[in-house]
């Protein structure tokens, strides 16, 4: 068994969330509100040492048809930042519509809940039962 913590990354907020390959299930864990990189960074060490997971799953944003953008560059930089500080294995899924399924459900965007399904994705998609 695998503890897996996943990232919804943006600019303002970073959404997280806990899984463990075992039972295949994802968290909302927090939201990540520091207003530096350096703040950001520090939250992020202190859950990886709290939770010590084998990996962390980022959510990769992309158009619908696929193509890349300005926040696909800076959801890859923030995966080789957390594989290169943290020495942790990064892996990205690919997160298209994972925001707007909570923005359907609730009426806004909840970070933490995107990071859930980002992670579930991951474990759908890639984790053997």
């Amino acid at each position: 068994m695998e503890t897996v913590l996943g990232f919804d990354f943006g600019l303002k907020r970073i959404g997280v969330a806990v899984g463990n390959t075992l039972i295949q299930q994802a968290q909302p864990l927090m939201v990540i509100r520091e207003a530096t990189n350096d703040g950001k960074f520090a939250a992020i060490a202190s859950l990886l040492e709290q939770w010590r997971p084998a990996r962390c799953i980022v959510g990769l944003p992309l158009h619908p048809d696929g193509v890349e953008h300005e926040m696909t560059l800076r959801c890859r930089r923030f995966a080789n930042q957390l594989q290169g500080r943290f020495g942790i294995p990064v892996e990205l899924v690919d997160e298209r519509y994972s925001s707007a399924v909570i923005t359907a459900r609730r009426g806004e965007t909840i970070d933490d809940q995107a990071a859930a399904i980002i992670l579930q994705q991951y474990f759908d998609q890639h984790v053997e039962s």
